[in-house]
């Protein structure tokens, strides 16, 4: 087990690396608009679809906590939503995740909005 976190850690710190990197070239492409954050959002979920079936169909599980959670992980934790959604759907559960990503996109927004609101009262 204690290999497991160091791989997530190891992996976490890599995507999370390669997301500033992203952000900052984006940033200089485009300014104003996040594309940084929806090209890492999209290039991470197809990542994680290909790595999934890949692991999965060739008996690769034991490099999931490295690639998928750490790498992809800290790289977007959108790409780990999109994975947890389609698994739902894919078990015939489909309420459930349609549920699920009503829930995490509304009570997402409304965490951060509460967290705006507390912070500003807090700090300014």
């Amino acid at each position: 087990m204690k290999h497991t976190f160091l791989q997530v850690a190891l992996g976490g710190a890599l995507g999370s690396a390669a997301r500033y990197g992203v952000n900052i070239l984006a940033g200089r492409l485009t300014p104003g608009f996040p594309l940084g954050t929806l090209s890492v959002n999209i290039a991470g979920c197809l990542a994680m679809g290909l790595l999934a079936a890949l692991l999965a169909d060739r008996g690769g599980q034991h490099l999931a906590p490295f690639l998928l959670t750490g790498v992809l992980g800290g790289f977007t934790t959108f790409s780990a939503f999109a994975l947890d959604t389609m698994t739902l759907w894919e078990r015939g559960e489909v309420a459930t995740a349609l549920g699920y990503v009503l829930g995490s996109v509304l009570l997402s927004l409304a965490a951060v909005i509460a967290g705006l609101a507390i912070g500003r009262g807090l700090f300014a």
